[in-house]
Parts: C-alpha cells; structure tokens; sequence
C-alpha cells in the first residue's frame, strides 16, 4: 500500500538533489583533477583496479555550512507556494524575463 502523497516536495528529496548535483558538478571534477585523483592527508590514489580499489571523496573544506539553509531557499525561490506561479506559453515567458531586465 502507497503511503499518502504530500503537497511538497519533502526535504529529503531535495537534499538528494543538491548531492546528485554536486557529483556532478565541474567544480568537484575540477578538484578531483586538480589534486591528481589523490587522498590530500594520506597520499592514496584513486583505484578501480580489482582487489585494490580505494574510492575517493571532494571534501568542502568549509563543510555545507548550513543545509536547512540552503534547502528553506530552494524552497523560498523555487518550489514556492502554487499561487505564486503561473503557466506561461514559451514566448510570453521569455517576455516576461525581458520585463526584468
């Protein structure tokens, strides 16, 4: 049996996409090519090789400083209350974004 069907989008969902985004991202490939695909304290190297694999992780050296933060914006700007948003043909919603320049 489903369970019921929020109204929003839950958090957890949200935190999942800001991860997947970042593994993603240019800027952690950039790190990871940057330092060689090397462990920054222990010197390890990166390993696919069978029996020898080591994974590596980009670590924020300043941490995600605030998570709730980050997930009450996305939530302030983007996935905003329903009245707050409008369906627009593709033309006059690039109008629209003129109007704000």
């Amino acid at each position: 049996m489903m369970g019921k069907k929020l109204k929003y989008t839950p958090r957890s969902r949200i935190r999942a996409a800001l991860r997947q985004l970042f593994l993603r991202s240019r800027e952690r490939a950039e790190a990871e090519k940057r330092d060689n695909r090397t462990c920054q304290c222990c010197g390890k190297k990166k390993s696919v090789a069978k029996g020898k694999e080591v994974k590596i992780v980009v670590h924020h050296k300043n941490g995600i400083l605030n998570w709730d933060k980050l997930i009450d914006a996305v939530y302030q700007y983007l996935l905003c209350d329903s009245s707050n948003m409008e369906v627009l043909c593709v033309d006059c919603h690039k109008k629209e974004h003129l109007k704000e320049i």
